[in-house]
């Protein structure tokens, strides 16, 4: 999106961390945090660390693919991997991982994680359309909404 942008047209580092908050967003679904759900239980996702390495610029009208995936839990901790590539020369733009807890509101009681999470290492990609507003997440090769 051209907000995205600098006045060169190149994606500006703060617009990534977005790119990752959608792409965790979706995640969260995959795990059971729906986020209605979590609203309703008082259960949420913190950030308590994020890295992020730019290996390469995207562009104004770059059509970029995130792949978000969790690469370790602990008992209340967990690490959440994000790969951004853009796919039509399979260039890799940035690199990422977050470090989260599992909070209870209004307590802010740090809350152990589920352990079905263990089963999801697997990068789940979220791709950004060009020229579009809508952001499709795509899994197993279907466009969901």
């Amino acid at each position: 999106m051209f907000f995205d942008t600098d006045c060169g047209g190149v994606v500006s580092n703060i617009a990534y961390l977005r790119f990752v908050e959608i792409a965790r967003t979706h995640l969260a679904e995959e795990l059971g945090l729906a986020l209605a759900e979590m609203a309703q239980k008082q259960t949420y996702p913190i950030v308590v660390r994020t890295e992020i390495d730019y290996r390469r610029p995207a562009t104004l009208g770059d059509r970029l693919v995130i792949e978000g995936w969790l690469s370790r839990t602990a008992r209340a901790r967990f690490w959440c991997a994000f790969r951004i590539t853009r796919p039509t020369d399979n260039t890799l733009i940035a690199e990422c991982r977050q470090m989260l807890a599992l909070i209870e509101m209004p307590t802010g009681k740090l809350l152990r994680l589920p352990e079905h999470w263990k089963e999801h290492s697997k990068p789940t990609p979220v791709e950004y359309p060009k020229g579009e507003c809508r952001i499709g997440a795509v899994s197993g090769g279907q466009d969901v909404q």
